[in-house]
């Protein structure tokens, strides 16, 4: 295994002081620690892996703060499994998922005013922005219904299918509706978890951030589809075709046909 960068210990040495900060104030629960705990393991084994790959030797600005996020997201996963025993700190949780969300509008820019846009930064911001998706609709799921799930497991959904059909994986066009899609999820869900509108209102909104899904990756789905590479037929091996005279012979007898040598 490569030798871990200082961006990522330095992520999970932060990702342990959050928690600790969060036990020390709002309480965590021994399971809430362990989730926590390799929540941020993962994600610092997972971003050394990254830079090794991209032959990094460190996080660039703009990944500093996609990094930023994903402790804040770490942290929104300490409280939800900690929910599941007692009741969550719901202004705290959301308020840490408000300012991860509005980090995402950060590093973007910052890449690009820095001229440090990568493949592994882009990657990076994609995964941190899944998961507080997924964590967040599991915190609304009980209070909203199972069906929420559908919110958070899509994206995960669509990679394992991957497996299956190899013609969904490759490069989509640039779409900015898609990005207003992944954007809108995270606030829309977060806008439940806060419980602030009626419960009409808040089957409302998760209906209408799942039919924004469905419609951008059934797009991503029909435009893969319609460029899937083509499969090329198999060839078929003709045998040579033999002169009269030599099938005559072979039959022992004369052949009569209309082809001529």
């Amino acid at each position: 295994m490569p030798t871990v960068r200082s961006g990522p210990r330095i992520g999970l040495t932060a990702q342990l002081a959050v928690l600790a900060a969060l036990a020390a104030t709002v309480g965590l629960s021994p399971a809430g620690w362990l989730v926590g705990v390799g929540y941020g393991v993962v994600t610092c084994l997972a971003l050394n892996q990254g830079l090794h790959r991209a032959g990094a030797s460190r996080l660039g600005p703009a990944d500093r703060v996609t990094l930023t996020r994903a402790i804040l997201v770490g942290a929104v996963t300490a409280l939800v499994v900690d929910s599941f025993d007692r009741p969550a700190p719901v202004g705290l949780l959301v308020t840490v998922s408000a300012v991860a969300l509005l980090l995402d509008a950060v590093d973007g820019q910052v890449a690009r005013r820095t001229g440090t846009v990568s493949a592994l930064g882009a990657r990076f911001d994609m995964e941190v922005d899944a998961f507080l998706i997924l964590v967040l609709s599991v915190y609304v799921a009980p209070s909203a219904g199972a069906w929420v799930l559908a919110i958070g497991a899509m994206r995960y959904v669509f990679v394992a299918a991957m497996v299956v059909l190899p013609w969904l994986d490759g490069p989509l066009p640039s779409r900015y509706w898609r990005k207003v899609v992944a954007a809108a999820q995270g606030v829309l869900l977060a806008v439940a978890a806060a419980r602030v509108l009626p419960e009409p209102w808040t089957t409302l909104v998760l209906v209408a951030a799942l039919a924004m899904l469905v419609e951008s990756f059934g797009r991503d789905v029909a435009w893969r589809w319609r460029h899937r590479p083509a499969v090329a037929p198999e060839p078929v091996t003709v045998p040579p075709r033999l002169p009269v005279r030599a099938l005559a012979a072979s039959s022992g007898g004369s052949v009569h046909s209309d082809w001529r040598p």
